[in-house]
């Protein structure tokens, strides 16, 4: 009965690996798009947000614990620690956030627009240790969470026989339908945004893509990054929205110049990393 388990788990992974990461995520965060649509008696705080981070980690650990075991688990562990690609690779995914932050301040203020405003972040709501310690954590957990899943787990799986762009866009469409809950309570829902989000998931999951397959298979390197931008965007969205917009926007551009520079099938010049 196990062995049959396994196996089947192992033949349907991508499947199974999806449908528990929807269940596992929107499960947990139910009551908080329940309690922003006054659903409920009571209110969720918001710092319930995080639980949602397990869903595409969970279900990564479980499906290959039931189909590869042990010898499964060693190596989906040891790519989430994999630190040894090279110190530049590792500067472009703890940092490259932060100097895109950066240098979109600069191009704003080139073109006459003021400084972010960052005394906001000393004052009101925001310089609380409950906002920063609950920032920090929704930034790390879905880091982690979300990478060790969409990367650590599904990317490699669907690179197999597929193009690395198109097994990246099938991604963006699942991670996509993922956030679904979320436009329920944390983001504003349109179509407009909705066709936005998407286009902007998508460019980064191609980033992402060429990070991973250039660091041949570093889980670490593209959670640094997804952390690093997560925080990034927690506070720039304090100080300057336009700050923010821009950097999304040289993130779409980069996106572009991979996929014409490191061509669809690769997305690196280091061939593209499949289990």
């Amino acid at each position: 009965m196990i062995s049959q388990l396994s196996g089947w788990t192992k033949k349907h992974s991508l499947v199974v690996y999806f449908v528990l990461t929807f269940l596992i995520t929107w499960i947990l965060i139910l009551p908080l798009a329940l309690s922003a649509q006054d659903l409920l008696h009571f209110r969720i705080s918001e710092y319930w947000h995080f639980l949602g981070a397990l869903g595409p980690i969970g279900a990564a650990f479980i499906v290959t614990a039931i189909a590869n075991g042990n010898a499964g688990i060693s190596e989906f562990l040891g790519r989430m620690v994999r630190w040894k690609v090279g110190i530049v690779w590792f500067v472009v995914s703890a940092f490259s956030p932060f100097a895109l932050f950066l240098l979109s301040v600069l191009i704003l203020r080139i073109f006459g627009n003021s400084w972010p405003d960052f005394g906001k972040l000393m004052s009101g709501e925001y310089a609380t240790l409950a906002w920063i310690g609950g920032s920090l954590l929704s930034a790390i957990a879905y880091g982690v969470g979300e990478e060790a899943g969409w990367r650590g787990f599904a990317l490699p799986r669907l690179q197999q026989g597929r193009s690395a762009l198109w097994a990246t866009f099938i991604l963006s469409v699942f991670w996509a339908i993922w956030h679904i809950p979320m436009f329920f309570y944390r983001f504003e829902f349109g179509i407009g945004q909705a066709v936005g989000f998407f286009i902007g998931l998508l460019a980064g999951a191609i980033w992402l893509t060429f990070l991973y397959n250039s660091t041949g298979g570093s889980t670490l390197m593209v959670t640094l990054w997804h952390t690093s931008w997560n925080l990034v965007n927690i506070f720039g969205l304090v100080v300057s929205v336009e700050v923010v917009s821009i950097m999304s926007a040289m993130v779409m551009v980069a996106a572009i110049i991979i996929v014409i520079v490191a061509r669809p099938a690769q997305l690196s010049r280091y061939g593209k990393h499949t289990i």
